[in-house]
């Protein structure tokens, strides 16, 4: 999932928990807090991924004589 997608899925998340409290829906509030957290799980995921992703270039460099 993208970086775009993920923020997208905090915001969705971030807007049924503004429309739960404005209707006293406990359970859009409840969706509204998982979306949003989801969302931000998978963005640190993504970004943990990326950070591997460089150390391991990074060390392949240093192997093969590149870096």
């Amino acid at each position: 999932m993208s970086d775009l997608s993920n923020k997208a899925e905090q915001a969705k998340g971030k807007v049924k928990q503004a429309v739960g409290d404005l209707t006293e829906d406990d359970e859009l509030r409840r969706e509204g807090k998982v979306d949003d957290a989801s969302g931000s799980a998978k963005e640190k995921v993504g970004d943990l991924k990326d950070k591997a992703e460089g150390v391991i270039d990074a060390v392949k460099d240093k192997v093969t004589g590149k870096g």
